[in-house]
């Protein structure tokens, strides 16, 4: 897979977990359920996606949470083909 290609498969699974606005998760969450070797990759892609505007983080006392912006729901779901 190409770099879009997991940014898709990241905002795909974020919409599919409703992890939108007030709705967050921890940031070592997203990588799960992709393969292995690919995780280190995952967690760059997922920090571009933050820089891009399409992830909103949250820093806690407990760890990075992380949600998709509500802002960019249209633009995200669009990408991603879900409607």
């Amino acid at each position: 897979m190409d770099d879009d290609e997991i940014k898709v498969a990241i905002l795909r699974k974020m919409l599919m977990h409703r992890w939108v606005g007030g709705r967050h998760t921890s940031i070592d969450n997203i990588p799960k359920g992709f393969p292995q070797h690919e995780r280190g990759r995952i967690a760059g892609l997922t920090k571009e996606l933050i820089k891009d505007g399409f992830i909103l983080h949250k820093p806690t006392s407990y760890g990075e949470e992380v949600s998709l912006n509500p802002k960019k729901v249209y633009e995200a779901k669009k990408l991603t083909g879900i409607f």
